[in-house]
């Protein structure tokens, strides 16, 4: 006879939302669901019944459960939705989750071989977004349901990733429902703050009424309306409490007792005592247990001893049992109903309800429970010889339960200093918490250490400092004193990535007093790092000594690097040289170079992943700066994808679409950007997403898109833009080259100036900024001889100037500063080597052309006339009217005919264009192929002959074709497809 309902009564609202939102998945329009009540209300079921209407829609469904058994597993149901979903299948072969496998790999082991980069821990945000990323490729087609149940047991990076989730899923085709616990905690916080924000919907289980437990009861027994005693129906609604687990568990009892049976006239109800529940509930597991043969009964409690799921491993070692006897009680329990197979994991059961285990302990007086702890941990104890983490928390569990908390305390410790190693910070501080308030007085302040680490590493700052200030004094230079000052010093370096200065100067200052005069060298350098990084941030208090903190600084951080290096510190040592390559780049890109190939070394040495990546990173950088070539950047990127860094990954996109916008290859530098912004802000990567948005607004710059340019420039100033380090790029990279492209010199070489005033008031360490290539040549053309020849000169002598961007603009000051003083043959020299670059900057070398030309036009030297065709024609055909009307406002100055915009330009090539070839021209030019006459081409344009000897004159001034037999035969070879004349406008010799 069946106890269980095969429907689901009373909850039409609810299986109402989620068909509504298993709709709006395949509209793309994700949202999340929550499901609240107390223990057998009923979440589980509802979870159930969506993912059987997912599955009839032909949906994904990826389910996982927290576990119940109070161990601290980070991601267990995330680890369990992404198996239960690929473990059969493998896992989607999609180029877009490319970047992201490192990070899945985490949750899915059979993905971690050859993608995971020893020494290095994905973030939380990071395992987020490949997360959200995989849904969304899941559920592309039809869309995709992720099923987390009992999250009020989830770890805190479970609940941090659930988050992000939450707040992610609007606009993409993914399902999220989560079950949850009433009880005050992180995952019930979650929900009621994501309803509020309007990103989830939260629906709280009552209990059924007593119709709605009559429907449940009849459903059950199979049983027609008004078949079943209504006085079964009112003791079942008064003792479960409208509680449908409990409804199905009382309703077992009473079949099994043969207080409710059937016979020939139909379902009667024998009288029978009263209970309360959840008394009646305990009372009924006794009874059924009592019904068991005495091992299964024994073996069934000590199970529920382990918890709601246990592991088969754990109950043999705490049993005794052989397999063969251990799985005959196993299937006996499973065959009453009380157990079941855990889907999840091959090696593990659950009970049907985590109510079933705690009513089977209840069953049990106190001293009892307490006897069964202490055997169930003395037995995993000595069942191998070093624990797992999973499996000294369980110990811990069981010795708290015994009564032994010292003992508890120092196990729930150890697997949180574990945690705390393996980047499981959040995990790390709710064990160390938990070992803090059992700990005896001597063992306290040890582990307050180690939880102030972790709370700080959590992003919990304020928490960390409290806990640091808590602790009584140490004496100075003590062990206690050392470890002490080694976690003022991490939290010191947590606050400066935070830039949240004052609060890292407290913890440095706290950590010196702590080590006393004379800290050990290894951890001077330590702190000097700190420092050092601390020095590159502005001031918050007003000082103006920036340069002189920055010398100290570098003297500082060459001392530690050696140090570390010596003292096997190599993170500190990297960290070191890493500061030490940004430092000393005022000195030339060679001594930086040479002090990132020095973190390189180090790096490999000792097997450190992500600062080797990091380094990799930072030589790819100095490379496409001193020549505009994206290769090793590339290489940078190869290596930040093995590791699995997507922070990393986004840093170098940003890279790769500022060296795409300087290249002038617009849609690749769109596809990255929009690639990464979105994602880097999800991922709070701050110094990435604000460089994508300059990235961003400076595409549009370059292309005169006056607008765009403007939206994106506010976004920018709304990620906090113009308080970073970025404002000399966006002032000269971006604004002033946007003037540049509407015609509006003034404008230019105000931004520039700002650019440069900002750079002398602060610490600066970017060289695009205009100050080093473009202002120089401004001043020089708007007549500041001596100010734009100062400027040069400064310019020429610094490490900026030998940068690629920059020198190609250097060039064409050389070249007009030697036009005005008389020098042609200098002058065209220097066009020509400016022009290297030509090839490498497209757009910046024809703007450079149309300003070159206005002084080349002036002072008379070099081929202005050439160069203003060829920039025009860029600019015309790039859609940048204003430079392309100067181009022509010039070239009517100089008294030369300008094309008339006619269309069919787009037919023209582009040599021909270049040299002012009109539409009409071109016709005219085709047809001298076959070298017919002015008559015969007159009739077959219909024009005069007189027209068409105006056209040929045209022609040969433009082709420089000498007579029109030339003019035929150029017209012939290009027909046949053969090589024609250098293109007009390239820089000669």
């Amino acid at each position: 006879m069946r106890a269980t309902s095969s429907v689901i009564v009373g909850r039409d609202a609810e299986t109402g939302l989620l068909d509504e939102a298993l709709e709006g998945v395949g509209r793309k329009a994700g949202r999340a669901v929550f499901l609240v009540g107390e223990a057998g209300i009923g979440k589980s079921r509802l979870a159930g019944e969506c993912a059987l209407r997912a599955y009839d829609r032909d949906v994904p469904v990826l389910r996982g459960r927290a576990t119940s058994t109070g161990l601290v597993v980070p991601f267990r149901p995330l680890v369990e939705a992404l198996s239960s979903r690929f473990r059969a299948v493998g896992a989607p072969d999609h180029p877009e989750l490319d970047p992201y496998r490192p990070a899945l790999a985490g949750l899915v082991p059979e993905w971690r071989a050859g993608t995971v980069a020893p020494g290095y821990a994905i973030s939380l945000v990071e395992l987020a977004e490949a997360l959200l990323r995989l849904l969304a490729v899941l559920g592309r087609e039809r869309g995709c349901v992720i099923l987390l149940e009992d999250l009020h047991d989830s770890d805190t990076e479970t609940i941090a990733v659930v988050e992000y989730l939450v707040d992610n899923l609007a606009d993409l085709p993914v399902l999220l429902v989560g079950t949850l616990r009433p009880d005050a905690g992180p995952a019930l916080d979650l929900a009621l703050a994501a309803e509020l924000r309007n990103t989830a919907a939260v629906r709280e289980l009552g209990p059924l009424d007593e119709d709605s437990v009559r429907d449940m009861v009849d459903a059950c027994l199979d049983a027609a309306p008004d078949e079943v005693p209504p006085a079964a129906h009112r003791h079942l609604a008064q003792r479960a409490g409208g509680n449908p687990y409990l409804v199905e568990v009382l309703l077992a009892d009473l079949l099994e007792t043969g207080r409710l049976s059937r016979g020939g006239d139909g379902w009667r109800l024998a009288d029978h005592g009263e209970a309360t529940v959840p008394t009646g509930a305990v009372r009924s597991w006794a009874r059924r247990l009592d019904r068991l043969d005495e091992p299964v009964r024994e073996l069934l409690l000590l199970a529920a001893t382990l918890g709601g799921r246990f592991s088969v491993g754990a109950l043999r070692a705490v049993t005794g049992l052989d397999d063969r006897a251990l799985f005959a009680h196993l299937r006996s329990a499973s065959e009453a109903g009380i157990i079941a197979p855990d889907g999840a994991a091959h090696d593990h059961y659950t009970f049907r309800h985590v109510l079933t285990a705690d009513a089977l302990r209840a069953s049990l007086p106190p001293a009892e429970q307490a006897a069964l702890a202490r055997r169930a941990a003395t037995a995993i104890e000595q069942s191998s010889g070093e624990l797992s983490g999973e499996q000294r928390q369980l110990v811990a569990t069981l010795r708290l339960a015994a009564g032994d908390r010292e003992t508890a305390a120092r196990q729930f410790a150890q697997v949180g200093r574990q945690m705390l190693d393996a980047g499981a910070s959040g995990s790390a501080a709710v064990l160390l918490e938990r070992a803090r308030g059992l700990a005896a007085e001597e063992e306290r302040d040890e582990v307050t250490v180690h939880l102030a680490i972790a709370q700080a590493e959590s992003g919990r700052l304020d928490a960390a400092a409290a806990l640091l200030d808590d602790l009584p004094p140490a004496p100075a230079g003590s062990r206690a004193a050392e470890e002490r000052a080694q976690a003022h010093t991490q939290v010191a370096w947590v606050a400066t990535m935070a830039e949240r200065q004052e609060e890292a100067r407290r913890r440095i200052r706290a950590a010196r007093a702590l080590l006393g005069g004379a800290p050990r060298p290894e951890q001077e350098a330590a702190l000097v790092v700190v420092e050092g990084h601390l020095a590159l941030l502005p001031e918050q208090d007003g000082r103006a000594d920036g340069r002189e903190r920055l010398k100290e600084a570098e003297r500082s951080a060459r001392r530690a690097a050696l140090t570390a290096e010596q003292r096997g510190r190599p993170m500190v040592a990297c960290q070191a040289w890493q500061l030490l390559a940004l430092l000393s780049r005022e000195r030339g890109f060679d001594e930086a170079d040479a002090c990132l190939a020095r973190m390189l070394s180090v790096a490999e040495k000792h097997r450190l992943a992500t600062s080797r990546a990091e380094a990799l990173v930072r030589l790819g950088t100095n490379a496409f700066m001193r020549t505009g070539e994206a290769t090793p950047l590339e290489t940078a990127r190869a290596a930040a994808h093995e590791l699995g860094s997507l922070a990393l990954l986004q840093t170098v996109d940003g890279l790769l679409a500022m060296q795409s916008v300087l290249g002038a290859r617009w849609d690749r530098a769109r596809e990255i950007v929009e690639g990464s912004v979105e994602a880097s802000a999800r991922l709070q990567n701050v110094s990435a997403h604000r460089y994508l948005l300059l990235v961003d607004a400076t595409l549009a710059a370059h292309q005169g898109r006056a607008r765009e340019q403007e939206r994106a420039l506010a976004r920018f100033r709304r990620a906090g833009g113009e308080e970073s380090m970025l404002v000399p790029l966006q002032r000269g990279l971006c604004q002033a080259v946007g003037a540049l492209m509407g015609e509006d010199r003034q404008r230019a070489r105000d931004e520039l100036d700002a650019a440069r005033a900002w750079e002398r008031a602060h610490p600066s360490f970017f060289y695009l900024s205009g100050r080093y290539g473009l202002r120089p040549l401004l001043g020089l053309l708007d007549g500041d001889d001596e100010g734009g020849r100062a400027a040069y000169r400064e310019a020429l002598a610094s490490p900026g100037g030998q940068l690629a961007w920059n020198r190609m603009f250097l060039g064409l000051a050389d070249a007009v500063s030697r036009g005005r003083d008389g020098d042609p043959d200098g002058a065209r020299r220097a066009v020509a080597e400016a022009g290297r670059a030509a090839p490498v900057f497209p757009q910046a070398w024809h703007l450079a052309l149309r300003l070159t030309a206005e002084a080349a036009l002036a002072d008379a030297w070099g081929e202005p006339v050439t160069w203003l065709r060829t920039a025009e024609e860029y600019f015309h055909e790039a859609g940048v009217p204003a430079v392309a009307g100067a181009c022509r406002a010039l070239l009517r100055q100089a008294g030369v005919s300008v094309p008339q915009r006619r269309g069919g330009r787009e037919r023209i090539p582009a040599e021909l264009r270049a040299a002012g070839v009109t539409p009409r021209e071109y016709e005219v030019y085709v047809l001298l192929v076959d070298r017919p006459g002015n008559q015969q081409i007159a009739r077959r344009l219909c024009i005069s002959p007189r027209t068409v000897e105006k056209h040929m004159a045209s022609l040969m001034a433009k082709t420089g074709a000498v007579d029109r037999s030339a003019l035929c035969a150029s017209s012939a070879e290009r027909a046949e497809g053969r090589e024609w004349a250098a293109p007009p406008g390239a820089p000669s010799a």
